[in-house]
């Protein structure tokens, strides 16, 4: 499939008449053919505007027709073929065994989600039937269910160019929801985005539904991103990026005259604790876990472990010598961009400047910065240096960690008390260290999204009971997702109706209930007609 550079909005393709950009071919450094522009004022609002009136279209349509497209995207997705993950891994670097697995992430959600349309249960059909006879005062009959909001704005992340990017979760699941979706395209890989644009048209081309559902824009500065959150038609916001960039977006959002929600997911340092029974155990093979958990996708995941605490010990001596003997043989690797490993290379500066912050394990290998390479990082410190130092409780992006002392269960339980909202901590222990230090659990589920035993936190199963969000930074919003099933509660809102007639109310409201979805009737969950 050729590439254009063409912004596409409601299917027709737009020449770009903004500042012009190229992508680059990141481990080499060299610029990718076509020129891709800043998206105008102008497009924004055409785009929202198409979004806006295929909006009935689209949430009016049959589940199982919502279902079908789904279906077909992840053919799509499949049918794009080697040029996908060619374009895919200029763009990013990434490597392509893991950009197919990738692929077959982002496939795997779109029949994720067009099976939980087909099951219907999701839109918590509610019904009270009523009572005319009840005393002293009749009752009516009242029905609840989910509705879409409205047209979505999203925005594709920089380190999962097909999972979190233009068919990524956040727009197959406001389609599913029923909501048209813009996507402002990540201007480190807009080829990838274009590549993706195309197979969601063809699908909804394939199923009847408007071609407005969907639209693409281009940009690389902010004044594109905050027009589509100021845009008066915009209902909701999904953002995964920096704190920095969210943060930008929701105040926006909350400046307008009718404010709405910006869900965006902002990272975390993902603290792990390491208790004394699990080192006395394993010491060794927690090491080998830890190196690659930080190292994994050269340490671009919002859940990497940055900060890892013990009790001072032998133990945790002999877990910190065999870290930084592993970190040695760990290659540097490029990164998404050179602005990422530019950011990493600053972050990382700043921490050798910190006394008491010491250095034990780097990639033997020197970093190729042409290539936009990172080298591995592992630091050494006291709890006392972390909490005198602000900048080592926040997040730097890539393959570094610091491995922290702590005297006794209250100097960790000080640690956790001060973290503010997180993605992920992980706890690496027995059974007993559970017992012994069930206060510190305690504190991490106030603090935290996911709590994990005995793993780590990069990786993420996409399924109705993975929870990817978090308390204030990591997420604007702690109660939702933006990965999993419950990720389309975001982009519904709940609607009553009260006495209609049956033929009148939603399908999943009626009486015969068409969709065989589970209901709560009178207080009893069933699938039953009335």
């Amino acid at each position: 499939m050729q590439l254009t550079g063409h912004h596409l909005i409601a299917g027709a393709e737009i020449t770009p008449t903004g500042p012009l950009f190229q992508a680059s071919h990141t481990a080499k450094g060299e610029p990718l053919s076509p020129s891709y522009g800043d998206a105008t004022a102008d497009q924004a609002n055409d785009a929202l505007l198409s979004a806006d009136a295929a909006f009935d279209a689209l949430r009016l349509a049959a589940p199982e027709t919502r279902a079908a497209f789904l279906d077909s995207l992840a053919e799509e997705i499949l049918a794009l073929g080697d040029a996908l993950l060619e374009r895919a891994h200029q763009e990013t670097a990434l490597p392509m065994a893991r950009l197919t697995g990738e692929r077959g992430r982002a496939m795997n959600q779109c029949k994720m989600f067009a099976n939980l349309l087909r099951e219907g249960s999701w839109l918590q059909p509610s019904i009270d039937r009523a009572q005319p006879d009840r005393q002293p005062v009749p009752k009516p009959d009242v029905r609840k269910v989910h509705v879409p909001l409205g047209p979505v704005v999203v925005f594709g992340a920089s380190n999962f160019p097909f999972a979190i990017g233009v068919v990524g979760t956040d727009t197959v699941c406001a389609l599913a929801a029923g909501c048209p979706v813009v996507v402002k395209g990540h201007p480190a890989h807009p080829g990838t985005c274009e590549l993706l644009a195309r197979a969601v048209y063809t699908a909804l081309l394939k199923h009847g539904l408007p071609s407005g559902a969907f639209s693409l824009l281009h940009g690389r500065g902010n004044d594109i991103g905050l027009t589509l959150t100021k845009h008066p038609l915009t209902q909701a916001v999904a953002f995964t990026g920096s704190l920095r960039g969210g943060r930008a977006l929701f105040d926006a959002a909350n400046a307008r005259p009718h404010p709405i929600p910006v869900y965006a997911e902002m990272g975390s340092v993902n603290p792990v604790f390491l208790l004394p029974g699990a080192l006395k155990e394993r010491a060794e093979k927690i090491a080998e876990a830890y190196v690659a958990s930080v190292n994994m996708g050269v340490g671009q995941f919002c859940t990497n472990p940055a900060i890892l605490l013990g009790l001072k010990s032998q133990d945790l001596e002999t877990f910190t010598v065999k870290t930084s003997d592993l970190v040695k043989d760990v290659p540097p690797s490029s990164m998404l961009h050179r602005g990422i490993s530019e950011a990493y290379e600053a972050g990382t500066a700043v921490w050798h400047t910190i006394s008491g912050l010491q250095k034990i394990g780097q990639s033997t290998a020197a970093p190729d910065h042409n290539a936009s390479q990172a080298a591995c990082r592992i630091f050494k410190t006291t709890l006392e240096v972390v909490e005198q130092n602000e900048e080592l409780q926040r997040e730097v992006f890539g393959p570094c960690s610091i491995i922290t002392e702590c005297a006794d269960l209250d100097a960790l339980l000080r640690f956790a008390n001060s973290l503010e909202g997180q993605l992920t901590a992980a706890l690496h222990g027995t059974e007993q260290d559970l017992k012994d230090f069930a206060p510190l659990i305690r504190v991490l589920e106030r603090k935290v999204g996911r709590i994990i035993f005995n793993g780590f936190g990069t990786g993420i199963e996409p399924c109705p009971s993975m929870h990817h969000g978090g308390p204030y930074p990591a997420a604007t919003h702690s109660f939702f997702t933006s990965i999993g099933t419950d990720s389309i509660y975001r982009f519904v809102r709940p609607v009553s109706y009260q006495s209609f007639p049956d033929t009148d109310l939603p399908p999943a409201l009626q009486t015969a209930n068409p969709t065989g979805a589970m209901r709560l009737v009178d207080g009893t969950l069933t699938r039953d007609p009335l």
